[in-house]
C-alpha cells in the first residue's frame, strides 16, 4: 500500500501542519463602523509571526485595537477614524473621502469587514478615479479594482518596507519562517518524490509513468498534474 500525498496530510488538520495561531497577537482589522470621527493613541508597535508587517495597539474608546501599521509612526501618536478625518498619513477614512491620487492600504472589500486588501509589507495602492457609486483603486498587482466609496481604508504605505530584499542565506531560516505560517515548504516536484508519496514519482526519470490529466472526479491520491483540462499541449 502506498501513504497519504502531503497536500492529503495537511488537508487532515493533524498538528504536523496546523498553523500555530496561539503565536499570533490578534486578527488586525479595524473598529465597527460610526458616523462620528474618533481618535485613537498609539500605545504599541508589535511585531506578529502571522503577518508580513508590524501591527499597532491602539486606544480608542477605552478599547483596544490592532491594526495594520503605516510606515513613518511612533508610540503616542495619535490617530483618527471616521468620515471627518483630515486626509494624513495613518488616518483611516472612507474611500469617499479620500483625495484622487493617495496611497492607501488595508482596504475593505466591502464596508465593515474590517480591510482584507493590500496589507503586505511595503505594500500600497492608489486611489486613481472617484465616481458616485465606485471609486477606482490602482492595487499593487497593478491591477484596478471598483469599490464601494464607503469602504475604509488605511492612508499611506505599510510598514516593514524592504522585508523580502534580505535573504534566508540558510534553509532552516526558511522552514522556520514558512512554519510560522503554516506555508507550504520546501516546494519538491511529484517527479522527485519517491512512487509511494506521488503518482508521477519512482524510477530515475522524469517520466511521469501516467497520465498528466486527469478527472475532475479523481480520488485525493490521484487528483494531481493537470485537473479537468480542457486542452493540452502547443498552440499551432
Amino acid at each position: 500500500m502506498g501513504k497519504n500525498l502531503t497536500v492529503q496530510k495537511r488537508g487532515k488538520g493533524s498538528t504536523s501542519y496546523r498553523s500555530p495561531s496561539f503565536n499570533f497577537k490578534g486578527n488586525a482589522q479595524y473598529p465597527p463602523m460610526s458616523e462620528e470621527t474618533f481618535s485613537g493613541k498609539i500605545i504599541d508597535i508589535m511585531d506578529c509571526p502571522g503577518h508580513a508587517g508590524p501591527l499597532l495597539k491602539v486606544m480608542c474608546r477605552n478599547q483596544e485595537a490592532i491594526v495594520q501599521a503605516p510606515e513613518g509612526v511612533r508610540v503616542n501618536d495619535d490617530i483618527f477614524i471616521g468620515p471627518g478625518a483630515p486626509p494624513l498619513k495613518g488616518n483611516i477614512l472612507p474611500l469617499r473621502n479620500i483625495p484622487e491620487g493617495a496611497s492607501v492600504f488595508n482596504i475593505e472589500s466591502y464596508p465593515g469587514d474590517g480591510g482584507k486588501m493590500v496589507k503586505s509589507s511595503g505594500t500600497a495602492a492608489k486611489v486613481i478615479a472617484k465616481f458616485p457609486d465606485r471609486i477606482t483603486v490602482l492595487l499593487p498587482s497593478k491591477k484596478e479594482r471598483d469599490f464601494n466609496p464607503q469602504c475604509r481604508a488605511t492612508l499611506g504605505q505599510v510598514a516593514g518596507a524592504g522585508r523580502p530584499e534580505k535573504p534566508f542565506l540558510r534553509a532552516g531560516y526558511r522552514y522556520f519562517a514558512m512554519k510560522s505560517r503554516n506555508k507550504y515548504y520546501p516546494v519538491v516536484s511529484g517527479t522527485s518524490k519517491n512512487s509511494v508519496s506521488h503518482p508521477f514519482g519512482g524510477r530515475s526519470t522524469n517520466a511521469k509513468g501516467h497520465a498528466t490529466t486527469v478527472s475532475r472526479d479523481a480520488p485525493p491520491g490521484r487528483k494531481v498534474g493537470k485537473i479537468a483540462a480542457r486542452r493540452t499541449g502547443y498552440v499551432r
